[in-house]
Order: structure tokens, then sequence, then C-alpha cells
């Protein structure tokens, strides 16, 4: 790619106002996404009640990994109408998408309502919200860089950086808010439409906000010359000149970007609550306080970033999260449930079964059921975060687990009937359950053994890797293309790395864990992507923050 001398481009006041006001509806936009993944237990039991409690969850985790799933499709369609048609109109499109889909999962009927309609209607509305949120991202960080001075871009583009976790913190924030004021039992019955209702008013402001906008004067300059693509889709990944810089994008920037936010703001809930057993209020809470002490690293790092160049940072974040994650993570369990230290060290498990029965338990659909005698046994270990070691047993045997002194027979639901597995799954359940706890496993974290400020400071230390991979990239991923084909080349990397390596993190982690035995294993997931993107960004992807952002092409 050239680089050439940028051209001067100096920053009025009312176009810092429209950069303002763009990240402002992003973090609009961040909140409706995320309202449902933090409400999904009990939008579980309103739209899937047909199912049992068990299978409605899952259905409900389903339905919000839709909307990651189809994240990358969202960037082709908006992608290509940024290129086409403009910015402005195209991120305003969007936005009204997002409110409005958010607004309706407010307003529908749950399943005993209309049946099998609501949860229908509900995936609908999710795909819809991921398509939106596809499409927003590139426009809002095309928008941006292209109204920044020169040698401001990492700057200006952090602002846009701060909105999915501002987003994020803004929706735990009503949750809660609402959750307190109505209580619990109100909340579960009909208060958790609140949260999506208030949507519509954050969707007033975002319209009358991006109404406000003009366009970027990059895609008005291009557009009143002529030179717009025609077809930004084949142009961006039908000509090797262009797809081979996508491809980098991803295995080079995104990819490992997307595992280093993931854990550091979702697995880290997820840990807290599911492993270590801290309740979710705390956990929240906890999470919640990292995120706003380290939200302003976004902008620090994005500055930082126009002085000593974006690679560094990027590089930089994603090596030391790779070789700091394990001692992290080993220091939350010492800090918020030591008790649980203890017995992962003094109570030592042991799964004998028959490799063969034995499955790699990735199930990213939530629909596939794993029912042999060691896939269940391994399963009611790792949900209860005990460590344990697997032994060959012979060919066709039972598993049996060891803890302690105690030896239990596991039992194989295949050719059961559904009562009878349902029976045998709950005698295996609650003999497992005693013997945990006679080994000295907590069902939950004790609070007055926790250290919170530790637990504090190891979080924020997650949330500062983030700023540091997050910070710089949406500058980068403007700076890696021309402007003709801008939108659509750099929001499909984005949201492939971020919709399906990040989206996946949860449950990947989840099957590791439970293929090893090791609570800690399934860091090996963002780890090694993290080290592979490190390694070729390294080798392959250029700096860019001297790159002339005007060009039509490069």
């Amino acid at each position: 790619m050239a680089t050439a001398t940028p051209i001067p481009h100096k920053i009025t006041p009312e176009e810092r106002k429209v950069i303002f006001a763009s990240s402002l509806g992003t973090v609009f936009e961040w909140y409706d996404f995320y309202l449902y993944g933090s409400l999904a237990s009990i939008i579980a039991k309103q739209f899937f009640a047909g199912t049992d409690p068990n299978t409605a969850f899952i259905f409900a985790l389903l339905a919000f990994a839709a909307g990651f799933i189809v994240r990358p499709f969202g960037a082709l369609v908006f992608g290509r109408l940024g290129d086409m048609i403009g910015r402005k109109y195209t991120f305003l499109v969007t936005i009204l998408l997002m409110g409005g889909s958010t607004f309706l999962v407010g307003i529908l009927p749950s399943y005993a309502s209309i049946g099998i309609a609501a949860p229908i209607i509900l995936v609908t509305l999710r795909i819809l919200q991921g398509l939106a949120l596809g499409g927003e991202y590139g426009g809002a960080a095309t928008y941006v860089a292209e109204h920044a001075p020169d040698h401001k871009r990492g700057a200006f583009t952090a602002w846009i950086q701060t909105t999915a976790t501002l987003g994020l913190f803004l929706s735990l924030l009503v949750i809660l808010g609402t959750r307190t004021a109505m209580g619990e039992a109100a909340f579960a019955d009909w208060g958790w439409r609140i949260p999506f209702l208030l949507s519509v008013f954050l969707l007033a402001v975002s319209v009358w906000i991006r109404l406000s906008m003009s366009e970027s004067p990059a895609f008005a300059k291009m557009k009143a010359e002529g030179k717009t693509s025609k077809a930004p889709l084949s142009e961006a990944f039908g000509q090797w000149k262009n797809l081979k810089i996508v491809i980098l994008a991803l295995i080079g920037l995104t990819a490992g970007q997307a595992v280093v936010w993931y854990t550091g703001q979702f697995y880290a809930l997820f840990f807290m609550t599911q492993t270590l057993k801290v309740d979710g209020s705390t956990a929240n809470l906890l999470i919640a306080a990292s995120l706003l002490i380290g939200t302003p690293f976004f902008l620090i790092f994005g500055s930082l970033s126009d002085k000593i160049g974006r690679k560094p940072i990027i590089m930089g974040g994603m090596l030391i999260a790779a070789l700091t994650y394990f001692p992290i993570f080993s220091a939350l369990t010492h800090y918020a449930n030591p008790a649980l230290e203890t017995a992962l060290t003094n109570a030592p498990v042991v799964v004998t079964a028959d490799p063969a029965q034995c499955q790699f338990l990735f199930n990213p659909t939530g629909t596939k059921k794993f029912t042999s005698s060691c896939d269940v046994s391994r399963t009611v270990l790792a949900n209860a975060s005990v460590n344990y070691t697997n032994v060959e047993g012979p060919a066709g045997s039972v598993a049996t687990v060891k803890i302690g002194d105690k030896v239990i027979q596991s039992y194989d639901a295949n050719g059961l009937s559904k009562d009878d597995a349902a029976a045998k799954d709950k005698a295996f359940k609650k003999e497992m359950s005693d013997a945990i706890k006679a080994a000295g496993y907590p069902s939950k974290a004790d609070p007055d053994q926790m250290n919170k400020p530790m637990v504090l400071l190891m979080l924020t230390i997650l949330v500062l890797y983030v700023t540091m991979v997050y910070g710089p990239i949406a500058a980068m991923l403007v700076e890696m293309f021309p402007t003709r084909i801008r939108y659509t080349s750099m929001s499909l990397p984005y949201h492939i790395g971020n919709g399906w390596f990040g989206g996946l993190l949860p449950t990947t982690a989840f099957a590791l864990v439970a293929y090893k035995g090791d609570i800690y294993y399934g860091l090996w997931y963002p780890i090694v992507i993290a080290a592979v993107c490190f390694v070729i960004g390294m080798l392959f992807v250029k700096e860019t923050k001297d790159n002339d952002i005007y060009a039509a092409d490069f």
C-alpha cells in the first residue's frame, strides 16, 4: 500500500460535535445489543416456556449467539451500501433497525400468549439486531476517521472504541437500577421489559443526532469526482490486492483483538460467576467498576498510537495478554474463592472411562446432547469447577469418578427413556454433589473470604489489555483500505473476528475445560489465537498511521 503525505485537514468545532454525537449513538446501539445477553435467563422463561428449563435456557443463548453469527453478513450488506450511497445514511438505517428491533422485544407477547410464534419472532429480531450491528461499527469508525484531522485519527476513533464498553456498562446499570427499584419477582414477571422499552428514547435521541450530521468529507469529495465504487463487494474481495489485506486484517489483527476483548470482559464475568461461584450482583459490580476505571485508557492508547504507531500497541497488548492470562486467572481464584483454590490442591479427582466414550464437548448451537457416562461425568465436574485427571478405562466400561476415598459410578443415558434418564441424572448429580461438598469444594464463594480490592485489580488489568488492542484498531483498519471500498473492506474482518472468534470464546473455553479437567484450560483458546495473530501481525501487517486515507485508491 502506498504511503502519501496527508492532506491537511483542520477540524472545526461543528465537526468535533458531530464526531462525539456519532460515538454517543453507537453507545446506544451497543446498549440495545447487550440487553438481551444480560437478561437471557429471564427471557428463556418468557419465550421458550414450552420446553424444560435447561432447554429453554440453551435456546435463549442460541438466540443470543444468532446476533453474533450474522454480524459479518450485516457488514457485507451495509458495507456495500455505505461505499455506494454514503456513510451518513447507511448508519442512520442501522440505528433505526437496531433500536426498532430492541423496542419490539420489549412489547413482544410471551410464549404463554402466542405460543411458538413468540420464540420465532424473538430470534428474527435478534438476527436483525446482529445485521444492524454488523453495519454499525464500520460506518461509525469510517465516518469519524474521515472527519478527523491528520495525525489525530487514533485519538478521535478511540471514542468509538469506548462505545462497546460504555454500552455494556449502561445496560448493566439500567438493569440493576430497574431490578432494585421493582424487586426481583416483579422484574422477572414483567419489569425486564422496561430496559428494552427505554431504548425507544435512546433511539429518538440517536436518530436526531444522526440526522444533524454532514456526510464524511472524504466520501463527499470522492462522490463529487465520480470515483465511488460501482461494485464494492467484488472490488474488495474479488481482487487479490485488496483481499489479501482483508485476510491479514482478520488473522493478523481482529481475531487476536477479539479474543482479548471477550476474555477481558465477557469471559472474566463468566469465570467469576460460573467457575468461581461468585454471586451475580457482586461479580457484575466488580466488572462494572473495572470497566469504569479502564475505559479512559481507550482514549490514552488511541492518542498514543498517533505518536508511536498503531501496530506496537496492538501487538504489545496481544503478547502481554497471552503471557499473563494464566497467572491473572489463578490470582482471581486465589482472591475471589480461596476455599476453591484449597480444594483444587488438596482433593484431587479422577475420572476413569473408556476413551471412545469421551467426546470433545463443543456445543456452539446449544442443541447437541452428550449422553455417554464419560461425558455426563465430565460435564457435572466442569459445572462444579472441579479439576480432574482422566484415566483410561476398559473398553465398553461405565465411567467412574473418584473423589477423595469415594468412588461413584456414572450412568449411560443412551437408550433410556426421558423419565428414566432424568431420574438417573438427578440421583447421580445428588451423589456427586454430596461427595464434592464433602471433599471441601464450596458451592459458592464466601464473600467474607473474598479480597475485593485485589479481584478488582485483576479485572482492571484484563480491561487494560482490552484497551491496548481495541483503542487503536479502528484507526488502523480505516487506514488499511482505500476510501472507495473502506466501509465494506474493514467491516467484514472486524465482524468475523469479533462475531465468530470472539463470540465463540465462552463455548470453546468450556469445552476445553471439560475435555482436560482443568478450570484454566479454556484460556488456551484466547492465548493461542492472540499468539498466532501476534506472529502474523508482526511479520506481515504494516504500520498505517501515516497512510493517506483521503485517497480513493491505494
